[in-house]
């Protein structure tokens, strides 16, 4: 004669229903015995039949019967184990599809990124992407800061790497580096020597400046200062080269970094000077859209993105601090 058991107590502590529980009931249910069942989680009999006996209390309802050869489940056991059934093989599922996702980056991204981080991390992007995600079709551009937030606010790009950009509902901004500015332009112009020159000595020099409404924020984020800087340019262009060519010609000098004139500071072609009185100052930021939602991709890709920056901060080939607590 068989008889059921209600392996739950009125009385007990009943915590609530999670997967071990599950896991517990299909083991029983798969093999008709606690003992047997126990053994194939790993589990003490004691803690395995605490399980079951919590599950009990919580359903109300005895799932299983007990006889000499093992345990039998009920009608409620097998109408359980049906419900138990999808629930684990939907977790599994889900599981496994995360981890695909994660490891299996694919589709298409694209990038636009201000000129002086396409300098330090271009080609470290490149060459990690190939080969970390060989399935992502990368496109990366090379623009101004203000052009690159136009990218991101149009949806033309998934992520944007600028200078300074303004806070808005619509962004998530996170803040990379800082990197000074300084004055460029060959010697023979602002002087051999690497003591700072103040920013009213800055205005008396023949300034060549990117125009304004492109790269105005990524120079300086206090309107004040940009006005007269802007206001003592001589010349205000649309692109680097042109004004990197104009300095090397000695026709004039600039307000910039010493990332973006790297080479020919090095060899002696221009030469820079810090600013003081105020100092001028720059944050890198990498920025993705709020409105739009966080793919697999953006988030590796951000993340990707970030880590190079660093690494170019922290291996000295970019002349910056990091943001602290980033």
């Amino acid at each position: 004669m068989t008889k059921i058991i209600s392996l739950g107590s009125k009385n007990m502590k009943a915590y609530p229903m999670n997967d071990r529980h599950l896991s517990c009931f299909a083991a029983i249910y798969e093999v008709g015995s606690l003992s047997t069942a126990a053994e194939r989680l790993c589990l003490p009999v004691s803690s395995l039949s605490l399980h079951l006996n919590n599950l009990e209390a919580q359903l109300g309802v005895s799932l299983f019967r007990r006889h000499r050869r093992g345990m039998d489940p009920t009608a409620a056991g097998e109408r359980f184990h049906g419900h138990v059934r999808s629930i684990l093989a939907a977790m599994a599922d889900a599981k496994q599809d995360m981890q695909a996702a994660t490891n299996r980056v694919t589709g298409s991204f694209t990038v636009v990124m201000a000129g002086s981080a396409v300098r330090a991390i271009g080609f470290n992007l490149v060459e990690r992407v190939r080969q970390d995600y060989p399935d992502l079709r990368m496109t990366l551009t090379e623009t101004l800061s203000a052009a690159a937030l136009d990218e991101l606010h149009n949806e033309r790009a998934d992520l944007a790497v600028a200078f300074n950009p303004t806070p808005s509902p619509g962004t998530r901004i996170t803040p990379v580096l800082q990197e000074d500015l300084v004055l460029v332009g060959q010697a023979s112009i602002i002087g051999e020597s690497a003591e700072p020159v103040t920013f009213e000595d800055v205005l008396t020099y023949p300034l060549i400046l990117l125009q304004q409404g492109l790269s105005a924020r990524a120079l300086t984020r206090d309107t004040r200062l940009l006005k007269r800087l802007e206001a003592n340019a001589r010349l205000q262009v649309n692109s680097i080269r042109i004004i990197n060519e104009s300095l090397c010609a000695g026709l004039g000098t600039t307000v910039g970094t010493r990332l973006i004139f790297a080479e020919e500071i090095s060899n002696g072609t221009l030469h820079a000077r810090p600013i003081v009185r105020p100092e001028l100052d720059r944050t890198l930021c990498v920025i993705e859209s709020a409105k739009r939602p966080r793919t697999f991709a953006l988030e590796h890709m951000s993340h990707l993105i970030t880590s190079l920056l660093k690494d170019s901060v922290v291996g000295k080939r970019w002349e910056a601090r990091l943001v602290e607590g980033r």
